[in-house]
């Protein structure tokens, strides 16, 4: 079944009985209705649009604190703000789908939304296809539990330990090459075991299952706050996370309302607040010439 919520009260409604769910929140859409667009005139055209009148976005809320859905169902993180003062700025009512990462290229090409709102990596393949703004500086961390187990104070340290990372991740392809590396120097290889999101990579940890939990920075921070494992190595192969459009127009509408996000202060102290770096460059629209 397809729920219906808004995603600033948590009051579900069913809508119909369609679409088959492939993971606990894959298919959930969100809709920011209590997040209502200025009044003021769109800054991009309704033919432009997938809904008139609004700016849909696909998101994955399992990363907390980038993007997750706490137990009534509310969107939150800083990709969900970001997306909210996006669309309001543009004078457009938010819509949020949420969706696996595997989806959201095909669905923006599909025109299923107007934006993903997920941190993409950019990467040479997707900027022949996409068109993409970087704004946060994504880096691996390494987490450890909080009492037991050998120290992990450098990148070395993880030679031979059993460590969990998300499937299909940067984090799962930086820890792999990084065991090439480990092999060519005759340091024994990690075991990698790989979960479906970065709530069973930690769990695997909390279980002892594995000596270290590899995940990005404002998760691995997160963890440490509430006191529950020890934010061990940070800041490892950083790259920048990007906003996703299949369209160059609403791109560049995108990137306009970002740069006064910049101007007036917005975007870095929003960056700030959940402990995220800045993408080098500025806001400027990459892809297909």
């Amino acid at each position: 079944m397809t729920f219906l919520f808004s995603a600033r009260s948590a009051s579900p409604v069913l809508t119909r009985a369609a679409l088959k769910l492939s993971g606990a929140l894959a298919g959930l859409v969100l809709l920011g209705a209590g997040a209502q667009a200025q009044d003021c005139k769109p800054k991009i055209a309704d033919a432009l649009l997938v809904k008139p009148g609004f700016f849909v976005m696909a998101t994955s809320p399992t990363l907390p604190p980038m993007a997750y859905a706490d137990q009534k169902g509310v969107l939150k993180g800083l990709r969900i703000d970001l997306g909210y003062e996006i669309a309001k700025r543009l004078c457009l009512k938010p819509e949020f789908i949420s969706t696996e990462y595997a989806a959201m290229i095909p669905g923006l090409q599909g025109k299923r939304w107007d934006m993903i709102d997920a941190g993409l990596f950019v990467t040479p393949e997707r900027l022949k296809m996409l068109y993409m703004i970087p704004y946060e500086n994504l880096a691996i961390s390494i987490s450890t539990a909080v009492k037991g187990g050998a120290p992990i104070t450098k990148v070395d340290d993880l030679a031979g330990k059993t460590i969990s990372t998300d499937i299909g991740g940067y984090a799962e392809r930086k820890m792999r090459d990084l065991n090439k590396d480990f092999q060519a120097r005759g340091l024994k290889p990690m075991t990698i075991n790989l979960f479906d999101n970065y709530a069973t990579v930690y769990q695997a940890l909390r279980a002892g299952q594995v000596d270290a939990a590899v995940s990005i920075d404002p998760v691995a921070k997160q963890y440490q706050d509430r006191g529950e494992f020890t934010h061990a190595l940070s800041g490892m192969y950083a790259t920048p996370g990007s906003l996703a459009f299949g369209d160059k127009a609403v791109a560049e509408a995108v990137a306009g309302v970002m740069k006064e996000m910049e101007t007036d202060g917005y975007l870095p102290k929003l960056l700030g607040e959940y402990g995220v770096g800045r993408a080098e460059g500025g806001v400027k629209v990459l892809g297909p010439n």
